[in-house]
């Protein structure tokens, strides 16, 4: 067992949270409490491949340095800890804290059906009355299970204001379940969505459902219901996000749009089984979200030793309305700027071809903000992490009016899987003939947010370390650089 890390090791994410050692996969139990932000997370500590889950623990003040704590949960003879959800129980609705108020994991028991010899996956308590620190598995577990499902896991819950309920929302293989209950322990079944609505290229994982204004408008609110579909072998994307818009009346979901309308969270290949903190303070107003940062087609093959495994940075999401109808943005956290070192920085600037502004910047761990505004080029981009025989593509095609990342020559990509190396495309509209990106770069990923997260793409990189380079590129013409911020960001470690 590995059991120590230096934080250094090749292709480690300076900036974004990875586990000391060993696997990490599907951000789980995200609450804030009492100054808190607990992050947990399906977590093997006996090696560096998916095996019997545990949730591993970490905490934060402001969403950048984290604290790691001791294992949460550990399998007992209900089985091994899967994916969930954590809340405050703020009315002692369970009893579990004597009137007053604490922390409950919602989570899916998975052990072997004694009947079939298969897989069976039940829904599960444990619960904190000191912050987290310690947990007590509820007596009654399980406290929900359905044997017509083999896949039947991930529970989300939330408190359901109007109604004075726990509402939960579940995933049972080509399907969300909605259940609810007075105190978290007894659910009664409400309805079912998404049988044949949405993707179903893989199976659906980690759901989450929350309500959100439209273009800041307190009077105008949509419900968001967030789908993993994970990974199929004819996907060349493997596994990913979709989102559906709609409302919920407590019951059920019902999707604005029509059923075979695809909404995707994340157009890379690597933001995964994301959701979204609970009991963030109503002052602070954000609905803050996290990822895992790969994808299941390739996860168990990424080149890392001491640890496999990181998030995404964590990001707020909003709705705008657009001509198209009503999307959801992300937005990289207000918290990161405090990583920041300026690097470079320009202003008004005509690039053309064959020109490169930025011969002389290098660096591994990066936030680039620009502002470009087209002219006659036909495409326009960065390329990060640059050497002679390598580097990552992440363009802008004038005349497809699409944002792309090109890892096809990011570093090591064959050796990984087939599908790895690969370029992807997603439609960008101009906006008053301009485009603004705003990219994080680290030792192993890029992530980009073009036109205000309207567009975001994440995906996974493993550059020689000397690859340090950067580009500012134009071709078949030129545009104007109208802004340019260049930063070093600080290790969190």
């Amino acid at each position: 067992m590995i059991t120590t890390t230096s934080y250094k090791e090749v292709y480690r994410p300076q900036y974004h949270f990875s586990p000391p050692s060993q696997w990490l996969n599907d951000p789980n139990g995200m609450v804030f409490y009492e100054g808190e932000y607990h992050l947990f997370y399906q977590y093997h500590p006996e090696s560096n491949l998916w095996g019997p889950m545990h949730w591993g623990h970490a905490v934060s003040t402001d969403l950048v340095t984290w604290r790691h704590l001791p294992i949460a949960l550990k399998p007992d003879h209900n089985g091994f800890i899967f994916s969930g959800s954590a809340v405050v129980d703020w009315k002692d609705s369970s009893g579990f804290f004597d009137g007053g108020s604490g922390l409950v994991a919602i989570f899916t028991h998975e052990d072997t059906n004694p009947e079939t010899g298969g897989s069976r996956q039940r829904q599960s308590l444990a619960y904190s009355q000191d912050k987290g620190r310690t947990w007590t598995m509820y007596k009654g577990n399980p406290v929900l299970e359905d044997s017509r499902f083999i896949d039947f896991r991930d529970p989300k819950v939330f408190w359901d204001g109007p109604r004075q309920r726990w509402a939960m929302l579940l995933v049972a293989g080509d399907r969300v379940i909605f259940y609810s209950s007075p105190n978290l322990t007894d659910w009664t079944f409400c309805s079912e969505f998404g049988e044949l609505e949405g993707s179903h290229a893989g199976v659906w994982e980690c759901p989450d459902l929350f309500e959100l204004p439209v273009d800041d408008n307190e009077e105008h609110s949509k419900w968001v219901l967030i789908v993993s579909i994970g990974d199929h072998p004819e996907s060349p994307e493997g596994s990913r996000t979709q989102y559906f818009i709609g409302s919920f009346d407590g019951t059920q979901f019902v999707n604005d749009s029509s059923p075979d309308n695809l909404l995707w969270l994340d157009y890379g290949r690597d933001n995964y089984a994301g959701v979204t903190w609970s009991d963030v303070p109503a002052q602070d107003g954000r609905r803050l979200i996290i990822g895992w940062m790969t994808n299941w087609k390739y996860a168990k093959l990424t080149p890392t030793d001491v640890w496999r495994g990181a998030m995404t940075i964590p990001r707020v999401l909003e709705l705008q309305a657009t001509n198209e109808g009503i999307r959801l943005i992300q937005k990289p956290v207000n918290e990161l700027k405090a990583l920041r070192e300026p690097l470079y920085e320009l202003h008004n600037q005509q690039l053309q071809p064959g020109n490169n502004l930025l011969e002389e910047v290098r660096g591994d761990s990066l936030e680039i903000e620009a502002e470009i505004e087209l002219q006659d080029a036909v495409e326009f981009g960065f390329k990060v992490r640059m050497s002679e025989k390598e580097g990552t593509v992440i363009g802008f095609d004038a005349e497809k009016e699409t944002l792309f990342i090109d890892r096809s020559h990011s570093g090591l990509t064959d050796s990984i899987h087939e599908h790895f190396s690969c370029r992807h495309d997603a439609v960008l509209k101009p906006t008053n003939n301009r485009i603004k990106v705003h990219i994080y770069v680290d030792w192993s990923s890029v992530e980009v947010f073009a036109n205000n997260g309207e567009v975001v793409m994440t995906d996974l990189i493993f550059p020689d370390p000397e690859s340090k380079g950067l580009e500012l590129y134009t071709r078949g013409g030129n545009v104007k650089v109208n802004s340019l911020y260049i930063y070093s960001l600080r290790t969190i470690w």
